[in-house]
């Protein structure tokens, strides 16, 4: 007894740090109409500030379509890892964890250990999912239970600087392959001295897309390990030579695709391209407006000609917790902001994300002028429907944290940052690791 009291007491402290950290935001959104009574208040959690936006939207939509069924969301975005531990904490105690909540694709398998304590969303899923791309919902279930609802397909793409590019006389054009894109890098670090691309060392984000453009992964279908095979070995060697053989390739600063040092980085025109998934367009608009004209999106640079030019990457699913105050009105809303077509509109129109329910991708609004096509020019979802069909599956399982951690703080730092191992002595290691849990 006093042990759960200690652990409940511990979460409420971390929490409650969490609200008051620098780095999170909070909100309130109701409407006017129910701001002082009536209305359901809803907390919802997030690690990601733009997604504090969308929501707030959504609610305000629900306030005007169910006048007798009002909200009042409680929005606050925290740092990642503070906030999935402190869900984390929050769930195993019993107290302190909101109604709804983001959980990313490669943390969500901690949620899905022992005495699930989210809501089955089968009842809003089921009804919807022909609509949509259906392994969106697979990463973020199990034993036939569909526990979050995706945000995005996640299609990665190379982001190009197109003043950079005919500064060095070169085009994005040229590139179909890998092998184009070294020769193209060479150009450009050669009349620009600009590297090619950066390279992320504490993320994943430059490794995982290439190996999955290869059919490959962390682990197979039926969930053994594969982490040290030939292709990631190949890949993860590939990255290796970008940087200290062919030298068109620097590590990030700030070794995160998300760290101020980062958008700096690629806000004064630091590289000359980057891949990433296209949900990073909103990070671009967000952090990097001096670049607004310059950025071109196109299909990542295949393995060989015909080759898959995209891999779904990222993702965040968001979830229903046992401690809602009620279930049924977070899930009717969650399927409201989520679920519908107008929801997946605005996945794309609030924050530039291609939506995973496929039937809205004609949708007039998916071809209007907004702030991503501003910035990146006309034509971006055209572009994604273009390389929808040339995503391989991920294989997500109990061990996938892991398997991330061991990558992001030893496989790429030992190799890339230390070279202190060999792409294969690495894989390996980390590979050995894995098979013996």
């Amino acid at each position: 007894m006093f042990k759960l009291y200690s652990i409940m007491l511990m979460v409420m402290c971390i929490i409650l740090a969490g609200c008051n950290s620098n780095q999170g935001t909070s909100s309130d959104h109701s409407s006017e109409s129910t701001s002082e009574g009536g209305a359901q208040e809803l907390t919802y959690w997030t690690f990601q500030g733009l997604h504090v936006e969308f929501f707030e939207d959504a609610a305000k939509s629900w306030n005007e379509t169910y006048p007798d069924r009002q909200i009042h969301l409680k929005a606050e975005s925290f740092p990642y890892d503070e906030m999935h531990n402190n869900l984390l904490l929050s769930l195993q105690s019993g107290v302190g964890a909101p109604d709804i909540v983001d959980i990313e694709v490669n943390r969500f398998p901690n949620f899905l250990q022992g005495d699930i304590q989210l809501e089955p969303l089968n009842d809003i899923v089921e009804p919807e999912l022909d609509h949509f791309v259906k392994s969106r919902f697979d990463i973020y279930s199990t034993d036939g239970k569909y526990y979050g609802a995706p945000t995005h397909v996640g299609a990665s793409v190379a982001f190009y600087n197109t003043k950079i590019f005919d500064e060095a006389g070169v085009s994005p054009d040229d590139i179909k392959t890998w092998d184009d894109f070294v020769e193209i890098g060479k150009v450009i670090k050669a009349k620009t001295d600009i590297p090619m691309t950066p390279i992320f060392t504490t993320g994943f984000w430059s490794f995982y897309p290439m190996i999955s453009q290869k059919g490959s992964d962390f682990f197979d279908s039926n969930g053994d390990v594969i982490l040290d095979n030939k292709d990631n070995t190949e890949v993860l060697t590939f990255i290796n030579d970008m940087v200290y053989k062919d030298e068109i390739a620097v590590l990030a600063p700030g070794s995160r695709h998300d760290s101020e040092e980062f958008f700096a980085f690629m806000n004064e025109g630091g590289a000359a391209s980057l891949i990433m998934p296209s949900w990073y367009a909103s990070r671009f608009v967000e952090h990097m407006p001096d670049q607004s004209g310059n950025i071109v999106m196109k299909p990542m640079p295949s393995w060989e000609e015909g080759g898959f030019r995209s891999a779904g990457m990222g993702g965040t699913g968001t979830a229903v917790t046992k401690q809602a105050k009620d279930v049924q009105l977070a899930k009717d809303f969650l399927a409201f902001a989520k679920l519908s077509k107008e929801g997946n509109i605005k996945i794309w129109t609030i924050l530039g994300f291609d939506p995973p329910r496929h039937d809205v991708w004609d949708a007039p609004e998916l071809k209007e002028s907004n702030r991503f096509t501003e910035y990146f020019g006309e034509g971006l979802f055209d572009m994604l429907i273009g390389i929808k069909d040339e995503i391989n599956p991920l294989n997500i399982t109990s061990h996938t944290p892991l398997a991330r951690d061991l990558i992001e703080t030893n496989v790429l730092h030992n190799v890339l940052r230390e070279k202190t191992q060999t792409p294969e002595e690495a894989l390996k290691q980390a590979a050995d690791e894995l098979r013996s849990r």
